[in-house]
C-alpha cells in the first residue's frame, strides 16, 4: 500500500468516526471508521520506514554517475578524436 492509499483510507476513516451520523442495524460505520485510519495509519509507517529514504529499500546511499564523452575538435582532422574523462 502506498503513501496516497494510506492517507486515503485515513481519511476515509476519519469521515465515517467524525462527520457521518447514521444509524444502522449490524454495522457500525464509526467502529468501521477507526478501523480505516488505524489500517491507514499503520499502512502509512510502514510505506514511510519501507520504501522512504532512511528505509530498506529507499535511500541505497549516495550515486556517483560518471560519463565520458567524445570531444571533437572541429579544427582537426575529422579522424581524430579525443576522449575526455
Amino acid at each position: 500500500m502506498g503513501i496516497g492509499a494510506s492517507i486515503f483510507l485515513f481519511a476515509v476513516g476519519a469521515v465515517l468516526t467524525w462527520a457521518v451520523n447514521v444509524t444502522t442495524t449490524g454495522v457500525n460505520l464509526h467502529a468501521i471508521g477507526v478501523i480505516l485510519m488505524i489500517v491507514g495509519a499503520v499502512g502509512l509507517l510502514v510505506s514511510l520506514f519501507v520504501w522512504g529514504p532512511w528505509g530498506f529499500y529507499g535511500g541505497g546511499g549516495d550515486r556517483t554517475i560518471i560519463r565520458d564523452r567524445e570531444y571533437i575538435d572541429r579544427d582537426l582532422d575529422h579522424h581524430h578524436h579525443r576522449t575526455i574523462t
